[in-house]
């Protein structure tokens, strides 16, 4: 035997296989977990760069379709422009509101808002006929028809200000250019026009309610007066501008009876003077109410002169005298005269003083006849002036409303717009949508967020295990090196099969990786001769990797023995394809053959291999036995290494007691593909009193795709297979 073979595997001893298995211990810890490690989001984006770009380009591609299955969309866009100060072509009434000026923000907001309102949407369907249009009207009622129409102009119109100024911008949205600007352009009339047309119309009608109204009023105010004059007739409450009539009878009899009672007070004052100064005895033309009198005056002065020449008679004849007789007459004829007139003219006063009291008693008792009627009158004014101010309401509000309506008929026809077009719109030439560039944009976006989320949720969701620190810091168990799968590493032109590229390139990496596991076993196992090579699942690459690793270690001069123990598959049997008749294991473990006639020679490495036959009936209970005891020891003893294909752990409840009675065991891992859930089932089933794990490899790794996820033990490949020939 070659001495190599303790530098090779292990130290191998003599005997039984008396082992102790080392704690696992690495000198490397584990990253902070408080770190965050960008090379390894970086690695895991690099990983996932598949699902990545198929996301985005899913998402391109689907954006992509939607632009371009998108119907073209035109805007039609018309502006109008407020009046900050409309001009007054009549002058305004005094009980209208004062003009506001320069309109402020709520204002033109409130403008927009009447834009889209639903007297104004619907005028605009009403006047283009939107209703009548087949699309609108084909399978509808007339209602439903101009309800659909209606709800396609409110969902795409679009009113908003103008930046900071008094316009306001009216857009249309649809996929006839044509259609656009018109309903766009009938927004505009509908506000500018049709604003003034309903503002006219509504003053007409307003200045219409007014004149029904003034007439009714005229009615009343003329009904009204007309009760106020009857009444006054009824009542005799007939007046002037001085007062009724009786009131300016009472005022007249106060003023005549007042003269009246001065007059009768006078004649009767001049009348009792008379009379005294008669009965005081003065001569009865010396009564002072005769001086007045004409005729006694004349007689006074015939007197006086008769009583002149009587005296000169008297004086010259004597007092016997005819001629003094005759004058002496004279006198007392005219003194008789002046007596008789004296009386006439007390007879006069005292019927002038009789003709003022009944003057005075007849004014009296007019002045109360006339008070008793005022005082009847009085009683009747406030009936009358219920009427009068009744009458005086109905024709205060008459005057109003014919004020009114005299100004709105002067104003009528000057009414003025409260908005101006600005720009009407244009036909479009271009479509507003599809966005080509801004959908490509967002879909870019929404694929790139899409695709990394898709990215890190595929690696999220990935159970499989990628590198060594994956398989020691999530499981806890030694890693001891990978298998690379022979595509990812082989020369152009070399072979596919990786037991014969082992041999026919000894310095590629592929057969470098069987001599770093060899190495990694040896440095991980303490007096390990016979290892068991085992996976956790079938088609993890447990077979190939034991015929690769049993040839490499030939290769090197070792005497070694490989072992098919998965009586089912019997891969290592199906790879000497040999005698099928000969014996094999089994055989061996029922005494029916020898180790030495069981075992075939590998011709290129001088391999010793014990196959299996066809008859395995009783395969499980002769490996489990102490028959497969026996065997072992007697291989122990004649061979440097053992190395032993069984089968999956978890399918197979043998290979679990195989696994018992080796030195060690190896427990291969298909690379990314094997669930980690899986692994730890299987190792959970290895009990570590009862199984020397030598550790974990990975198998069929794509050193091309490692390498570029940029993490790992073989993210370096690249920087290192310029070692390999």
């Amino acid at each position: 035997m070659n001495s190599s073979a303790t530098t090779a595997i292990g130290v191998y001893g003599s005997g039984a296989a008396a082992f102790s298995a080392p704690a696992f211990e690495t000198r490397v810890p584990p990253p902070a977990a408080d770190r965050v490690d960008l090379q390894h989001l970086t690695a895991v984006f690099r990983r996932r760069v598949g699902v990545f770009l198929a996301v985005l380009l899913v998402v391109l591609a689907a954006g992509l379709v939607l632009t371009a299955r998108q119907k073209p969309s035109y805007i039609a866009r018309a502006e109008v422009t407020l009046n900050s100060r409309p001009q007054e072509v009549a002058p305004a009434s005094s009980g209208e509101r004062p003009d506001p000026g320069i309109p402020n923000e709520t204002f033109v907001d409130t403008q927009v808002s009447i834009v889209t309102s639903e007297a104004n949407m619907a005028a605009v369907v009403d006047s283009l006929g939107l209703a009548n249009q087949p699309r609108f009207a084909t399978g509808r009622t007339p209602s439903a028809a101009r309800e659909a129409a209606f709800d396609y102009v409110r969902r795409n119109v679009a009113v908003q200000r103008i930046s900071t100024t008094y316009g306001i911008g009216i857009a249309f949205e649809s996929t006839d250019p044509a259609e656009a600007a018109r309903i766009a352009n009938a927004f505009a009339r509908q506000y500018t026009e049709g604003a003034l047309a309903r503002k006219r119309n509504e003053a007409r009608g307003t200045t219409m309610l007014i004149a029904t109204r003034l007439d009714q009023l005229r009615q009343q105010a003329l009904a009204d007066t007309a009760a106020v004059q009857r009444y006054r007739f009824a009542h005799n409450l007939l007046s002037t501008t001085q007062g009724t009539l009786t009131e300016q009878e009472i005022s007249a009899y106060n003023q005549e009876v007042a003269q009246a009672r001065a007059q009768s007070a006078e004649d009767s004052a001049r009348l009792d003077a008379a009379r005294r100064q008669l009965a005081q005895g003065a001569s009865a033309g010396g009564v002072g109410e005769t001086t007045a009198s004409a005729g006694i005056s004349a007689l006074r002065a015939q007197q006086s002169q008769a009583a002149s020449e009587l005296a000169g008679l008297e004086a010259r004849y004597g007092s016997l005298h005819p001629d003094v007789i005759r004058a002496r007459a004279a006198t007392q004829a005219i003194n008789a005269q002046i007596s008789a007139e004296t009386q006439r003219v007390l007879s006069s006063l005292e019927a002038r003083a009789r003709v003022s009291q009944q003057r005075l008693a007849s004014l009296s008792g007019s002045l109360d006849q006339s008070r008793g009627t005022l005082a009847t009158n009085n009683a009747a004014a406030t009936g009358l002036q219920d009427l009068e101010k009744r009458a005086e309401t109905s024709n205060a509000l008459y005057e109003s409303y014919l004020n009114r309506y005299k100004e709105l008929t002067a104003r009528e026809g000057t009414e003025a717009a409260d908005a101006d077009l600005l720009h009407p719109a244009a036909v479009p030439t271009k479509p507003d949508s599809p966005h080509v560039v801004l959908n490509l944009a967002l879909s870019l976006a929404l694929g790139l967020g899409l695709g990394i989320a898709a990215a890190f949720a595929a690696e999220m969701t990935f159970s499989g295990l990628t590198t060594g620190d994956d398989i020691e810091q999530r499981l806890g168990v030694r890693y001891l090196g990978s298998i690379p799968a022979l595509e990812s590493v082989m020369r152009k032109g070399g072979t596919k099969v990786p037991a014969t590229a082992l041999l026919e390139d000894p310095r590629s990496a592929f057969t470098e990786s069987f001599r770093s596991l060899r190495a990694s076993i040896a440095m991980n196992t303490t007096m390990a001769r016979i290892i068991a090579v085992t996976s956790a699942l079938p088609d993890e690459g447990k077979t190939t990797t034991a015929i690769c690793l049993a040839r490499s270690m030939a290769a090197a001069g070792d005497d070694v023995l490989l072992i098919d123990g998965d009586v089912r598959r019997q891969g290592v049997s199906r790879f000497l394809r040999g005698d099928e008749s000969r014996p094999g294991l089994m055989e061996v473990l029922r005494g029916t053959a020898t180790l030495d006639e069981a075992l075939v020679i590998d011709p290129a490495t001088g391999l010793s291999i014990l196959p299996l036959a066809a008859d395995v009936a009783d395969a499980p209970e002769l490996l489990t036995g102490e028959e497969m005891d026996r065997l072992l020891d007697l291989a122990r003893s004649r061979f440097h290494a053992v190395l032993i294909d069984t089968a999956p752990v978890l399918p197979i409840a043998d290979a679990r007691l195989v696994l018992g009675k080796v030195d060690a065991a190896l427990v291969l891992v298909r690379w990314r593909k094997t669930p980690e859930a899986a692994l730890r089932s299987a190792l959970r089933l290895l009990p570590d009193d009862r199984v020397q794990l030598a550790g974990v490899a990975l198998t069929r790794v794509n050193m091309r795709k490692q390498a570029r996820f940029g993490y790992g033990d073989d993210a370096f490949y690249h920087s290192y297979k310029g070692y390999y020939a």
